[in-house]
């Protein structure tokens, strides 16, 4: 009897417990949970909300030697290292577009383009295995926010795997740097942000007019910064701001130009990486072989000398034999082995002369355009850069002739 009693209790605290428990649950299974269910951590996470900020990206500066004479030793192949510069460019603005913390993202001819933000490139190395590109951030007042150089290592392990056929072995400096700028941007706060935007139509107002903007910024060791603003219904102000806006579409379309650069490149150049992975190690591993081999001959020769006069220090005859015989076979055996690291200096040259022939010129060319605007229109010719200066010297053009403003007599 006192068996079931205490099963009977137990059983009744065990339904009373599980009522306790589903009275007091506080977060639904479906839905939006209540803010008191997020840790600390999880909302330290949070990111704030940020003004749209242009960012400008000019064409990549190759990192070519001053003296052409330069490119043999520094295994550089210009062709290839200007093409690469209209490739990096492109490749770190999809990066920035992934992140969603961008507004317009373009990849210029120059950093004379208007944005809010600039990223200057340079690369510093780059042969298939090793690539490293020095990445400047401005911003459109002249302050610099970054300033740092980026690497990565290509292991050969990354052509071996099939999931990776199609993809460059370069993304992930792109990611790094991409990485960095935004942790950059999150240091600044929204007023900071908006005042760049309102700086870049000013800036680019001066470009026009210096004595009409000039006066709403004060310039201090190169750095620009807002003293006042004018209204918004101010007439110059809306004229510049409908040409740049018109210099942007114009920008934007040769977004286009640099996705199909990119584009065409991208299957001879990720051949052009694994083979250059490839060569670059064969070149290192011939030249580890050579100098060992001329190490070693050295050190025969030497013997060999040694021996030489040890023989002829001795005065017994078969002594003088041997170390005659030992001189002779081991000069001999010397001069084998350096001719033999000739030829692998030669085998390490036939690696280089294949690298420069994969780096046959590539560049950016453009077709001829015509642009009309407000009832004007410009002939275009020459590559991206140079089409980009003529767009630029005809909307000085356009706005010289009528700056005029109108006057009530």
């Amino acid at each position: 009897m006192i068996f079931k009693k205490t099963v009977a209790v137990f059983i009744i605290v065990v339904f009373f417990l599980s009522g306790c428990a589903s009275n007091t649950r506080t977060t639904s299974t479906v839905g939006p949970p209540p803010s008191s269910s997020f840790s600390q951590s999880e909302k330290s996470n949070y990111v704030r909300p940020t003004s749209i900020v242009d960012v400008i990206i000019p064409v990549f500066d190759p990192g070519l030697p001053e003296d052409p004479s330069d490119y043999d030793d520094e295994n550089i192949w210009p062709e290839l290292r200007r093409a690469e510069a209209n490739r990096f460019a492109y490749k770190l603005k999809e990066k920035l577009e992934t992140t969603g913390r961008f507004g317009a993202i373009r990849v210029t001819p120059d950093s004379t383009a208007t944005g809010d933000l600039y990223i200057l490139g340079r690369i510093e190395q780059s042969n298939g295995e090793e690539v490293e590109i020095e990445i400047e951030v401005v911003d459109i007042s002249g302050k610099r926010w970054l300033d740092e150089s980026f690497e990565h290592e290509v292991s050969e392990a990354f052509h071996k795997d099939l999931r990776n056929k199609g993809l460059d072995p370069y993304d992930p400096v792109f990611e790094e740097a991409a990485a960095e700028i935004v942790e950059e941007l999150n240091d600044h706060s929204l007023q900071e942000l908006n005042d760049l935007h309102y700086l870049a139509d000013l800036r680019f107002g001066a470009n026009f007019s210096e004595t009409t903007f000039v006066q709403y910024m004060e310039m201090d060791d190169g750095e620009y910064s807002l003293v006042s603003k004018p209204s918004d219904q101010d007439p110059m102000l809306q004229r510049v701001q409908a040409i740049r806006v018109r210099d942007q579409l114009f920008i934007d379309g040769l977004q286009d130009n640099y996705a199909s650069f990119s584009e065409q490149m991208n299957e001879s150049y990720l051949m052009w990486q694994e083979q250059s992975l490839f060569e670059t190690q064969a070149e290192r591993a011939a030249g580890r072989k050579a100098i060992g081999q001329a190490v070693g001959g050295v050190l025969l020769i030497g013997l060999a000398v040694l021996s030489a006069v040890a023989g002829s220090n001795s005065n017994r005859t078969g002594s003088s034999a041997a170390g005659a015989t030992g001189a002779i076979i081991g000069g001999i055996a010397g001069a084998s082995l350096m001719s033999s690291s000739f030829r692998t200096s030669e085998e390490a040259k036939v690696h280089r002369d294949s690298l420069n022939e994969l780096g046959e010129s590539v560049d950016m060319a453009m077709a001829p355009q015509v642009i009309a605007f407000e009832k004007e229109s410009v002939k275009l010719t020459g590559d991206a850069k140079e089409q980009f200066s003529q767009w630029r010297a005809f909307l000085q053009r356009i706005y010289a002739e009528e700056r005029t403003p109108d006057v009530q007599i």
